[in-house]
């Protein structure tokens, strides 16, 4: 890994590029906290709290990503207007307050209302921390440090069931969130304390109706911009489609019991191993070139993972299910971190704005793709698979869309 530019190291004033990566990644996977360390909680939720059908537990889920979704179009502007620290600080501590306030709530209801506050304050933290980044770093270097990036937020998909289940041990799913609320406030301050102001005055730009509206237009009308955007969140809808039904796959289906963490942990050790992989290789063979390729792997395996689905009666045994799903995980990683970097390397003079409106695009859209694959659960894992094949296809179009039918085209010398 390389050192600093000069321009990098005086935006950051002595905050080195180690910890710069660290702190970006535990930020962005507050994120990731709030939603895998719900799941071996979600049946004891819905039992709690008097939920009779087993996929309405998985809005739990989806309240938080709607929230989510929807304030992300709010933190761009702010953010680019006001900065990034004074908007990431409000939303830690929309986070934390949602977070102590669910350990008080009387039904479900009450308990989505929080969630999707939650959702609100976390967005934050998902847009202002990419707006960072590219405030610090553009070109390949940005994909690099985002790879990092997603290693490090991958581990917390690792950890996260786990550690849930650790944390009912000790009492029941209510201290789940106490646990998020300490460790939103901690990683708070250590940005408090380390992370400088990023946004340049020269990048400022006015709070205004028309200007906010511009922004937006400068994005939306970017072909590049938009149709990474648009490809990233049909993948990450299957992502979401996955998450939403895991516990019943995992222990609906191939009964794995207290063994679903370790399962869930091993797929996202795949994607972390695969960030990593790309941070080495990006910077000599480029994004386009590593994250075409990916997609491609992509396909090809949920290709093969739909017909051996439609074939195995009742379903393929578990350990063919789990090899090619941590395949295709494996080149989801080489795909989210590049997709992203291509939809904001168009964008760095309205970073804020651009993540804001990605954010959204990406969050909303796979969210609802998300809901329709895990609502169509039929105790088979034949409607994520069908998910898996589908988006697949519809990402490809999109990435055609952006390069002109041309894939495997670097447009950027490494930096």
């Amino acid at each position: 890994m390389t050192g600093l530019s000069p321009e990098a190291a005086q935006r950051l004033k002595g905050m080195g590029k180690i910890e710069f990566i660290a702190l970006m990644a535990l930020l962005m996977a507050l994120n990731a906290l709030a939603i895998d360390i719900m799941l071996p909680g979600l049946q004891q939720i819905g039992a709690s709290l008097g939920v009779e059908n087993e996929n309405h537990r998985q809005y739990v889920i989806s309240a938080y990503l709607i929230g989510f979704a929807f304030a992300q179009l709010l933190y761009g502007p702010v953010s680019d207007r006001f900065g990034r620290r004074s908007p990431m600080f409000f939303g830690l501590a929309i986070y934390v307050v949602s977070s102590l306030a669910a350990i008080l709530v009387p039904s479900f209801a009450a308990l989505l209302a929080l969630r999707f506050i939650q959702g609100i304050g976390s967005a934050a933290m998902r847009v202002i921390t990419v707006s960072i980044v590219r405030d610090v770093f553009g070109g390949r270097a940005m994909a690099e440090v985002m790879s990092l990036i997603m290693m490090v937020f991958m581990v917390v998909p690792v950890m996260a069931p786990g550690t849930g289940q650790i944390v009912m041990l000790f009492g029941e799913w209510h201290l789940i969130f106490v646990f998020m609320a300490v460790m939103a406030a901690v990683i708070g301050t250590w940005m408090y304390l380390r992370l400088p102001e990023t946004l340049h005055a020269d990048d400022v730009r006015p709070f205004t109706v028309r200007s906010v509206l511009g922004g937006f237009r400068i994005v939306l009308t970017d072909r590049v911009a938009l149709c990474y955007t648009l490809a990233s969140t049909f993948i990450f809808g299957a992502l979401f489609g996955f998450i939403n039904s895991a516990q019943q796959i995992y222990v609906g289906i191939y009964e794995l019991g207290v063994w679903f963490p370790l399962a869930f942990a091993g797929v996202a050790t795949f994607m972390a191993l695969s960030s990593f992989v790309n941070s080495r290789l990006v910077g000599r063979f480029g994004m386009r070139r590593l994250s075409h390729g990916a997609l491609l792997g992509f396909l090809g395996i949920n290709t093969l993972w739909l017909v051996l689905t439609l074939l195995w009666t009742p379903h393929v045994p578990f350990p063919i299910f789990i090899v090619l799903f941590a395949l295709a995980m494996f080149q989801f990683g080489w795909i989210g971190s590049n997709f992203n970097s291509l939809a904001m390397e168009p964008l760095g003079h309205v970073a804020g704005t651009a993540s804001s409106v990605l954010g959204f695009m990406g969050t909303a859209g796979g969210t609802i793709i998300g809901a329709v694959i895990g609502q169509s659960f039929n105790g088979t894992a034949l409607p994520l698979v069908t998910g898996f094949f589908s988006v697949s296809i519809v990402g490809l179009v999109f990435v055609l869309l952006a390069e002109r039918g041309k894939l495997f085209q670097p447009h950027n010398k490494p930096v």
